[in-house]
C-alpha cells in the first residue's frame, strides 16, 4: 500500500540524491560528501557492509557443501546468470538471480546484475586502462554514432584523481593509444608473456604490444591506504568473494566508507527507484520516488541535484519510467535517443596455443591481473573493412601434470607430489568495440511489471556485419602472431554467445554537443533537465575497446565538482 507520508517532506529533504551504490554511484557520493554536500544514497539492494557481509571470504574449498559448483537445479532455474563466469557457490549470493528479476529479450542478452550496496563493483574483474583521444574521437573520425562533447584533456586530471584514490598498479609503458597514469608498482609479467612480447617488437616493430594490465588492486604504499582502512593485495584471487582486506578497489571498501566518514552520506539500502519526479512549474528535476524493496510502500526524496548511477540498463529503465505531461516518452528525452545506441564489448572469440620453450621454468601463486594487448586496428588510419578495433587479454601458464598412478598409498602419493609438467599453455581473448546502432534499443514492455509495480525491461541488442568481419581478424591476426612467436597447438574459438556477458554494455542516455542527438552534454547534465546527471555506462557516446570502470569512476568525480561548483553560481 503506497504512503507517501511516511516522514514529514523535511526530513526526507536532502541537498544531493545519488541513485546506485555501485562502482560511480560511491564516486559521485564521496566527492559530494567531501565536497560538504548532505547527500543521499539509494540503493535497490540489500545492505553490505565491507568485511561483515563477506561470508564466504575466508572459507576453504572443503567448506563448500558443493566444492564451489552450482547446484545443477539453480543452473537449470537460471540460465543466463549461470553462464557468467563469476556465477559460483562461492559468489552466487552477489548476483541477481533469473526468477527474481525477469526481463523481456527481443534479442537473447544475457544480463547480468549485482543488487546490493557496492552492487558489481564487488565483482568486477578490476581492469582500469584509459582512454585516449583516439578513442573520444572515434565517432568524429567514421561517422559512426555521434562526437563526444569531450577529449582525453577534459578528463585527463579526473582520471588521475581517481586512480591515486582507488589504487592502481601498473607500468608507464608509453603507448599512445593507451597513456599512462598514476600507477603502484605493477605486477611483472611471466617469463612466457615476456618473450611474447618480444617476439611482438621483432616481428611488428612498434606498431603491436604486449603489456601488464592496469588493475586496481594496491601494491605499494600501503601508509597512504591505511587510511581507507585498506591494506595490500593478497593475491588470493578470490575477489569475487568480496575481500576482507580491501585489497582491490569497491564501493564497500572504500568510497562509501569514506563518504560515510564525513557525516554527510545517508545511506538508504532496500530502495527500489521507480521514477525521477519532474516539477513542471519549476522546470526541474526535485526528488525521486522509491518502492521499499520489503514493504512495497511507496516513498519520496528530494533535493536540488540529483545523479542517476544504476548502471546502463537500469538509468535507462528509470528514465524511460520518469514521464510527464512535459516528457511524456522519458525525462529529458526530447531527442527522442533515450533507450537508443546501447553497445556492448564482444568478447566471442579466444586462441589458444602452446610453447614448447622456457621448459626451466614454472608458475606458481597467483596475481591478479594478466597480460594485455591495446588496440591497433584502424588507430590512425581505416585499414581494414570493419569500423573500430579491438583489444584482447593474454595470459601463459605451466600446469603440473597429474600423476594417477598406482592404488593405496602409491596413488596418494603420486597425487600429492607432483613432479611432472606439461608444457606451456597461452591465450589470448578478445574485446572488440562493437558500433552504437539506433536499432539497439531498451525500452519498457507495455504490460509486464515488476513486484513493485515497474514495468520489465525489453532489450533488442545483437551483433552485425561489423562484428562479424572483427572477429574474423582477431582470430586471423592473432593466430598469425602466435605462429610467428613459435607457438604451436593453435587453437581458435568463435562460442557466439549472445551479447551481456562482457558486462559492459553502455549507451542509451548518451552524451553529445547537440540536444537534438543526444541525452547529455559535455557535463553529464541532461541537456533539457540540467540539475539531473548521468555518469554511469549509459552516458556512453561510444564503447571504445578499453575497460570502461576507471572512465566511469573519473566521469562521476568530475561531474560531482562540476555540480557543486553550479550551485554556488
Amino acid at each position: 500500500m503506497a504512503n507517501l507520508n511516511l516522514k514529514s517532506k523535511q526530513e526526507r529533504t536532502y541537498q544531493a540524491i545519488v541513485i546506485g551504490s555501485g562502482i560511480s554511484g560511491s564516486w559521485a557520493a564521496k566527492e559530494l560528501c567531501d565536497l560538504g554536500v548532505k547527500t543521499l544514497m539509494l540503493e535497490r539492494g540489500r545492505k553490505v557492509e565491507h568485511g561483515k557481509d563477506y561470508p564466504t571470504t575466508n572459507m576453504l574449498p572443503y567448506e563448500f557443501e558443493h566444492r564451489g559448483q552450482v547446484p545443477q537445479e539453480i543452473q537449470k532455474e537460471n540460465p543466463v546468470i549461470s553462464r557468467c563466469y563469476a556465477f559460483r557457490e562461492d559468489a552466487m549470493h552477489f548476483f541477481v538471480k533469473d526468477t527474481e528479476h525477469p526481463y523481456v529479450q527481443e534479442k537473447p542478452f544475457d544480463w547480468i546484475r549485482g543488487y546490493q550496496v557496492g552492487g558489481k563493483s564487488l565483482l568486477w574483474a578490476r581492469q582500469v586502462q584509459r582512454w585516449s583521444d583516439f578513442d573520444f574521437e572515434g565517432p568524429a573520425r567514421d561517422g559512426f554514432a555521434v562526437d563526444w562533447p569531450i577529449r582525453y584533456k577534459d578528463i585527463e586530471k579526473w582520471y588521475s584523481h581517481v586512480e591515486k584514490f582507488a589504487g592502481v598498479s601498473g607500468f608507464r609503458d608509453g603507448i599512445d593509444t593507451l597513456p599512462d597514469g598514476e600507477f603502484l608498482p605493477g605486477y611483472e609479467l611471466n617469463v612466457v608473456e615476456k618473450y611474447f612480447a618480444e617476439q611482438l617488437k621483432k616481428n611488428y616493430g612498434g606498431d603491436r604490444h604486449m603489456i601488464s594490465a592496469r588493475c586496481a588492486h594496491i601494491h605499494g604504499n600501503a601508509e597512504y591506504y591505511a587510511a581507507q582502512g585498506r591494506t595490500l593485495c593478497q593475491n588470493r584471487q578470490l575477489c569475487q568473494r568480496g575481500c576482507p582486506f580491501g585489497g582491490y578497489f569497491s564501493s564497500n571498501s572504500s568510497t562509501i566508507p569514506w563518504a560515510l566518514k564525513t557525516g554527510n552520506l545517508t545511506l538508504r539500502p532496500d530502495a527500489v527507484v521507480h521514477s525521477i519526479i519532474y516539477d513542471e512549474e519549476k522546470g526541474k528535476a526535485t526528488g525521486v520516488r522509491i518502492v521499499d524493496r520489503l514493504t512495497k510502500e511507496t516513498e519520496e526524496f528530494y533535493a536540488d541535484v540529483i545523479f542517476l548511477n544504476a548502471a546502463a540498463i537500469n538509468t535507462n529503465l528509470v528514465l524511460l519510467n520518469s514521464t510527464s505531461s512535459r516528457f511524456p516518452t522519458g525525462l529529458g528525452n526530447d531527442s527522442g535517443t533515450l533507450g537508443k545506441y546501447v553497445a556492448f564489448h564482444n568478447y566471442r572469440a579466444g586462441v589458444s596455443a602452446q610453447y614448447e620453450g622456457a621448459s626451466e621454468y614454472t608458475t606458481s601463486g597467483g596475481r591478479p591481473t594478466s597480460g594485455y594487448f591495446p588496440r591497433f586496428r584502424n588507430v590512425y588510419k581505416q585499414e581494414t573493412d570493419f569500423l573500430r578495433g579491438y583489444a584482447a587479454g593474454f595470459s601463459a601458464n605451466r600446469g603440473v601434470r597429474t600423476n594417477s598412478d598406482g592404488i593405496g598409498m602409491e596413488l596418494k602419493n603420486n597425487l600429492l607430489n607432483p613432479d611432472q609438467y606439461g608444457l606451456w599453455s597461452v591465450g589470448s581473448h578478445m574485446m572488440g568495440e562493437t558500433i552504437p546502432k539506433e536499432e539497439s534499443t531498451v525500452s519498457l514492455d507495455s504490460s509486464l511489471k515488476d513486484e513493485w509495480g515497474i514495468p520489465q525491461l525489453k532489450i533488442s541488442v545483437d551483433y552485425d556485419d561489423n562484428d562479424e568481419k572483427m572477429v574474423k581478424d582477431y582470430i586471423e591476426q592473432m593466430s598469425e602472431m602466435f605462429t610467428k612467436a613459435g607457438f604451436i597447438n593453435i587453437q581458435t574459438r568463435d562460442d557466439h554467445r549472445a551479447p551481456g556477458l562482457d558486462i559492459h554494455e553502455m549507451g542509451g542516455a548518451r552524451m553529445g554537443k547537440d540536444p537534438k542527438t543526444s541525452m547529455l552534454n559535455a557535463n553529464h547534465q541532461l541537456h533539457a533537465v540540467p540539475n539531473v546527471y548521468v555518469t554511469d555506462g549509459a552516458s556512453m557516446t561510444s564503447t571504445s575497446t578499453q575497460n570502461p570502470s576507471l572512465t566511469y569512476m573519473a566521469f562521476a568525480a568530475r561531474a560531482a565538482h562540476h555540480a557543486v561548483a553550479e550551485s554556488k553560481k
